[in-house]
């Protein structure tokens, strides 16, 4: 992996590059990783080249281990990339560079505003509802009061004197053609009085240097790449071509946050959703093969992915289909496989009381029940738990639940009680052929008989199909667990 290689100016731009460049901030919510991936589905798709940039010059906001967090979300979803990690706060003297040429050339200038003087304009500017935008002052400066200021000892800023008539139009591989006005645009910050370059430039700077083709990123995005194409022109740099990708919205169309369910991809793994899961159900997140077609593996999506077929408008956050979808993957997966995935989640959430380490032969006759039903991996020791107790915590009302009264539940149980004490063989077959027509016997129904020992047995009214979870369960411990039951119903008489 290629972690400092730069790729010169010459750098011909006839294949396919992009980038991902996170900004460790934060940790990566289903927006960052939602653009890595359609970055990455784009490469693979056109056999080129996926680079992974770190953008790390906002010191002041740069969160601890976020930039780890990153890393580790790509390679959990694997995607995995062909260059880098650059780190932009290594490559500080190319972007001080291009913004003493810019200076020299006469398209930036020198700002020695101060933050107060900043705050009292935006607040003027708001108070006359006018947009907030720099109101130029530094640009008009002449020499003596430049000398003034600096002798003062105020470190300036750099920035772009964006033109002042006009407009800006460029091609959105997505959106089509774009044009913003350029008087709508303000002169932005270059480089900062700390001597760390801003967003615009970095970007610009190092999509230049490392020959990227094309840049897919973020909607929010779209309102900065008419400075972008204008910064392009006057640096003389041919631009890479722009794709702005719908933003994700929650069900009620309000901006996705936490309130509509996890937003941080490591939320996700925590929480039990597989990768080729994630992989999928992000893919369809403003893009989509057909008007039908919901699963789709990690090389159809690369076989079919194209820019075409991204939609224009904002994608909808579905949990719930999520969750199906990660049930779906989930069964797929070969028996040994979602025993490997369960196994950490239930040494991590069983209770303490049961004892560890967990029988791995006993979790082989379990899983195959379990897998079934889950939706996700951390659902599996609440779905499975009865499993593993000795214990049963649950409301005696639960056995009037299907509609029995509490003595003929009585009745059932202890007739159940007395025909499984005298069971020779205790497997899924055979507690069926005793308790089958022994339901037909009691004049009860299949269901409700079946419900009752299901409570009984389990202490959950929905639970795996009841003969084969009796059968792992094994004789001892289902008797004892009936005659508590019994015990339990006598106190609802």
């Amino acid at each position: 992996m290629c972690h400092n290689v730069i790729i010169m100016e010459s750098a011909l731009k006839t294949s396919v590059r992009v980038r991902f460049a996170p900004s460790p901030t934060g940790y990566p919510h289903l927006g960052n990783i939602r653009t890595a991936l359609f970055n990455w589905l784009f490469a693979r798709h056109h056999g080129g080249k996926f680079i992974l940039r770190i953008e790390d010059t906002d010191i002041t906001r740069k969160v601890e281990g976020a930039e780890g967090v990153i890393l580790d979300s790509l390679r959990w979803l694997g995607l995995d990339w062909d260059e880098g990690p650059y780190f932009q706060s290594q490559r500080l003297h190319y972007y001080h560079e291009v913004a003493n040429r810019l200076l020299k050339e006469d398209y930036a200038y020198l700002c020695y505003c101060s933050t107060e003087r900043l705050a009292v304009m935006r607040r003027e500017q708001m108070r006359r509802k006018q947009p907030p935008k720099y109101d130029g002052h530094c640009r008009y400066l002449t020499q003596q009061e430049k000398l003034q200021l600096e002798a003062s000892g105020i470190i300036p800023v750099v920035r772009f004197k964006m033109p002042l008539q006009g407009e800006t139009t460029f091609h959105d591989l997505i959106r089509g053609q774009v044009t913003f006005k350029n008087s709508t645009l303000d002169d932005l910050v270059l480089l900062k009085s700390d001597g760390y370059p801003t967003y615009h430039l970095a970007n610009i700077v190092d999509d230049h240097l490392m020959a990227i083709s094309h840049v897919l990123r973020a909607d929010e995005w779209l309102s900065s790449t008419p400075r972008h194409i204008v910064l392009y022109q006057a640096l003389n740099w041919q631009p890479p071509r722009f794709a702005h990708l719908p933003m994700i919205l929650g069900p009620d169309r309000a901006k996705l946050s936490k309130r509509h369910g996890a937003t941080t991809i490591v939320d996700y793994k925590e929480q039990g959703y597989l990768p080729q899961a994630m992989i999928n159900f992000l893919a369809l997140l403003g893009w989509s093969l057909d008007d039908r077609t919901e699963l789709l593996s990690r090389e159809e999506l690369i076989k079919h992915f194209s820019l075409e077929r991204v939609s224009k408008t904002a994608a909808i956050f579905n949990k719930r289909k999520l969750e199906w979808m990660n049930g779906v993957y989930l069964r797929q997966l070969r028996p040994e496989e979602f025993i490997q995935q369960a196994i950490p989640f239930l040494d991590r959430h069983l209770p303490a009381s049961v004892k560890r380490p967990l029988c791995s032969n006993y979790i082989r006759q379990i899983m195959p029940l379990l897998q079934e039903r889950a939706k996700t991996l951390a659902e599996i020791p609440q779905l499975g738990s009865f499993f593993f107790l000795d214990e049963l915590q649950y409301d005696p009302s639960l056995f009037l639940s299907s509609g029995l009264d509490a003595k003929t539940a009585t009745q059932a149980i202890e007739i159940a009680l007395r025909r499984l004490k005298i069971a020779g063989v205790w497997d899924a077959n055979s507690l069926e052929g005793i308790l089958r027509p022994l339901a037909a016997e009691l004049n009860l129904s299949a269901g409700k008989f079946f419900g009752l020992l299901r409570v009984a047995t389990t202490g959950c009214t929905a639970a795996p199909p009841l003969f084969q979870t009796m059968a792992v369960l094994g004789k001892e411990r289902c008797l004892k667990r009936l005659t508590t039951a019994l015990q339990r119903i006598l106190t609802l008489l």
